[in-house]
């Protein structure tokens, strides 16, 4: 990798319009090994397509189904293997935060902080991360339609944060699925940030009886050639050795063997729209 600090790789990677970047990693920090087996090999493949590449994983999931669900290995624990990737990889880093406090926690080990669908509209927060004056990726809540996420651009810009975009990840559909409505990554596109399609969550199956989230990873090819050829900015993929043994969201993850080719076959749609 280039000698480009991290954190200017960050706005480089998401401010380049036209140039198609991947947002991957695990849903959460698991241990050392996993973080670093995945990096690795997500960066090998982005190297080999030429593709920009910022590393993911939550330090903490804070939003859960059940009281019994898997939260983490202690935040600053989590933090400091985030930030070793950064350093051994010379990659940006991402992770999510929930609150004022983990803002002020958070920043000193990652490039981008990124807003959790739920807390979009969470001004406190939305203005808290702005005024790290890191780059700050906000999710479109599930119950938001695009044109109103204006407003949450709104909150950083005016905190005096001018580095920030948007995931889709998807609008509620009943009680317990998600359906992506592609006209939102135009509309949002003209706020002038980068829009990301989050290929993963968006495939969630929300608020189930058994109290762990499902979904369907079998779709993961088909929103992420979708986004693609509606002109997305980047991808956000979720993706694990073994999904089945995924201390979360394991249900919606990627396979990692799987991502190869996967990014190969998009990039040949993204060639075709140039």
């Amino acid at each position: 990798m280039n000698n480009i600090s991290s954190e200017n790789q960050a706005v480089e990677t998401l401010l380049n319009k036209g140039s198609l970047f991947l947002i991957a990693g695990p849903c959460v920090v698991e241990n050392k090994e996993i973080v670093f087996q995945i990096a690795e090999e997500v960066l090998r493949i982005c190297t080999k397509y030429n593709m920009p590449y910022i590393f993911k994983a939550s330090y903490r999931k804070a939003n859960r189904s059940s009281i019994d669900s898997f939260t983490g290995i202690g935040d600053v624990k989590a933090l400091e293997i985030i930030a070793a990737v950064r350093e051994k990889f010379n990659i940006p880093v991402l992770t999510d935060v929930h609150s004022v406090s983990e803002v002020e926690i958070a920043k000193s080990y990652v490039d981008i902080l990124q807003i959790p669908a739920f807390l979009c509209r969470q001004t406190d927060l939305l203005v808290a991360a702005a005024k790290t004056e890191k780059t700050v990726v906000i999710k479109k809540g599930q119950f938001m339609s695009p044109e109103s996420m204006k407003f949450a651009i709104e909150k950083v810009r005016a905190s005096g944060n001018e580095k920030v975009g948007l995931i889709e990840r998807g609008t509620s559909f009943g009680y317990g699925d998600l359906v992506v409505d592609f006209r939102g990554i135009p509309i949002m596109q003209k706020f002038e940030v980068p829009v990301v399609m989050d290929c993963t969550h968006s495939l969630q199956r929300p608020n189930q009886n058994t109290g762990v989230t499902g979904g369907y990873p079998e779709h993961i090819e088909t929103i992420a050639k979708a986004a693609v050829a509606a002109g997305v900015d980047g991808l956000f993929i979720e993706t694990h050795p073994s999904p089945d043994k995924a201390k979360s969201d394991g249900a919606n993850m990627l396979k990692l063997s799987k991502l190869d080719e996967l990014i190969g076959k998009l990039l040949k749609i993204k060639s075709a729209l140039n």
